[in-house]
């Protein structure tokens, strides 16, 4: 009737101590650092444009990432319950894979979003219509939602009835997997397609995009255009390396090489440090953001 998330039980209680207060600092930034974004984006009129309207839904969407995985991970390090129900355990799966797919469909959308600012200006207005971006964004959630949801359903209607203890601290496919008493082979083929498709297959898009981009930029006859161009560009090619590539590796990985504790190690990269980065990269190379930052304590 429930799962053991062992997580990072076999370390000294002196290290979970400071992965607890680490992991807990980094939590406060990702939900200041991301509603402080979203709050400057909403309310400074100047900032209501397609590349910050998906800022402030990235923004929002890594916050309820982060939110999936991390109150409980802090909560079993805290208390040291490490029981979760299979339903609590199939929720934590559907909304993190949910919104990790969501993530990968929108950081596609603003790659596209930049790629049409830079290599058509005199069309961007055009192209970028507020309803597009609407559309952009609504297709986001809804593919991470309905594919999570596939997903789910295929892996916990197999039975469960060995052991139940989850090599993770947080309930994940693979892992699960482990424990179910009944050929897997299917279900992991199904995890391995999606990935491919939703990571190898928006990266190469996202490469396309950039490839473009840099193209352009490097026609372009002013030296401070240039700068500002790479400037902006760079911001998501550091969130995309990170999400994308870190997810990659933990997932693509042959089974015969999955090592359980540097996975999750990445996992903390992807759930845990890129939430957190998102505030700092977009925030603190964003002139405009910095200005209103300054300025909003005035007001």
């Amino acid at each position: 009737m429930e799962f053991i998330l062992l997580g990072f039980s076999h370390v000294p209680d002196v290290l979970q101590g400071l992965l607890f207060v680490g992991v807990g600092a980094a939590y406060m930034v990702i939900l200041l650092g991301n509603s402080l974004i979203i709050f400057i984006t909403l309310v400074d009129a100047a900032l209501h444009t397609p590349m910050y309207f998906f800022l402030r839904n990235l923004s929002f969407l890594e916050i309820c990432y982060a939110s999936v995985t991390i109150p409980r991970m802090l909560f079993n390090l805290l208390v040291g319950s490490k029981a979760i129900s299979i339903l609590g355990c199939a929720a934590q799966v559907y909304f993190f894979h949910s919104f990790g797919i969501s993530e990968c469909f929108l950081l596609l959308a603003m790659a596209y979003d930049r790629c049409i600012a830079i290599c058509c200006p005199l069309r961007y207005t055009l192209i970028m219509s507020r309803s597009l971006c609407l559309q952009m964004v609504a297709v986001s959630w809804a593919a991470g939602s309905l594919v999570s949801s596939g997903h789910v359903s295929s892996v916990f209607t197999l039975p469960y009835c060995g052991p139940n203890e989850i090599d993770h601290f947080f309930c994940d496919i693979p892992p699960v997997l482990k424990l179910a008493c009944a050929d897997t082979y299917r279900s992991e083929t199904e995890l391995f397609i999606l990935i491919v498709l939703l990571a190898i297959v928006p990266s190469f898009l996202i490469l396309v995009s950039y490839s473009q981009i840099i193209s352009t930029i490097l026609k372009m006859p002013s030296t401070e255009g240039k700068h500002k161009a790479f400037s902006t560009c760079s911001s998501h090619l550091i969130m995309v390396t990170l999400f994308l590539g870190t997810g990659s590796v933990v997932y693509l990985q042959p089974k015969s090489s999955s090592y359980v504790e540097s996975n999750k190690l990445l996992s903390l990269l992807y759930t845990v440090v890129t939430p957190m980065l998102n505030p700092i990269v977009y925030g603190l190379r964003n002139e405009k953001v910095i200005r209103k930052m300054l300025l909003s304590p005035k007001m």
